[in-house]
């Protein structure tokens, strides 16, 4: 096992310097390092790296932009973080999607008591089946939830290789057949070319009536026009989304004022939780790369993630 000698920029960080001291690693200079945590997004980032540079680590689990940016290169190993925030992303997931079936925001704008009208539209997760779309980290760590809840989980990969929980898993390519089957939605794939719009009129069209979407992941999985259609027009129960598109969300936009539309400013991965989240992810991935096993959320520059 060798002492990997660790570049952290742009900035010094004196938290993260201490997770690449525990892992074994050595804080240096970018001239002579064997691998980059990157903090910050792809406008700042260096133009060229030293051939020393054999792996990079960025802090985001979305990597859309640097794909988009061209940055990401064939020459040195890439990995982002994604799973490092799955646990307190999956806690948003669950709130919401109960919020929702419960049709809690309803009941908070009231100003008066309306058991007889809320009471027989108030949902159960309690023998529902709810489907994972991309289950990877988040949708992982969301299954114990939906299981506390009395839920079966019927998770969509890309492989279709069973998830640990899940009732059922099924392949990327075969979601079309899932959207009739499952009661409530958590969308949470990654953010493609091959995923944009992924839930479109179609899919929105074989969904229940009760149906309540919540999207984690990126705005542009879902349809927004068509969505709003669908949520204004009962033929979904409602949509929860903690991202949108377009993002930000612009002030006058129809989602604010649907009374079955729940709203977050992409806060399921809030600020507070996010140095330590990073911070342990980049050291498991420093003892990893010191060790020469595979390093954790390795970019396919391929897949796009």
């Amino acid at each position: 096992m060798t002492t990997p000698r660790i570049h952290v920029g742009p900035n010094e960080n004196s938290a993260l310097a201490d997770a690449v001291t525990r892992a074994g690693g050595i804080v240096s200079s970018l001239n002579e390092a064997d691998a980059l945590v990157w903090t910050a997004g792809p406008d700042s980032f260096p133009t060229e790296l030293p051939d020393n540079v054999r792996w990079v680590q960025l802090s985001s689990a979305g990597v859309e932009s640097w794909l988009q940016a061209g940055i990401v290169d064939t020459r040195r190993t890439w990995t982002s973080a994604a799973g490092a925030y799955s646990r307190t992303v999956a806690q948003h997931a669950i709130m919401l999607l109960l919020a929702g079936v419960r049709h809690l925001p309803e009941q908070l704008d009231a100003v008066s008591w309306r058991k007889d009208e809320f009471d027989p539209r108030v949902g159960t997760l309690d023998g529902s089946t709810v489907a994972i779309v991309g289950c990877g980290g988040i949708g992982r760590a969301l299954i114990p939830f939906l299981h506390a809840a009395g839920a079966r989980v019927l998770a969509v990969t890309r492989s279709g290789v069973p998830v640990d929980g899940a009732a059922e898993t099924t392949t990327a390519d075969r979601v079309d057949e899932v959207w009739s089957r499952a009661d409530h939605f958590v969308i949470a794939a990654p953010a493609t070319s091959a995923t944009a719009h992924l839930v479109d009129t179609s899919a929105l069209n074989q969904m229940h009536h009760t149906t309540w979407i919540v999207n984690v992941a990126r705005g542009s999985l879902i349809d927004t026009d068509a969505a709003v259609d669908a949520a204004r027009d009962g033929v979904i129960g409602g949509l929860a989304l903690d991202v949108t598109d377009p993002e930000p969300l612009p002030d006058s936009h129809p989602l604010w004022t649907l009374p079955n539309a729940i709203i977050t400013p992409h806060v399921a991965n809030p600020a507070s939780g996010l140095a330590s989240a990073l911070n342990a992810h980049v050291a498991r991935n420093i003892e990893k790369f010191a060790a020469g096993t595979p390093l954790d959320a390795v970019i396919d520059v391929d897949r796009g993630y």
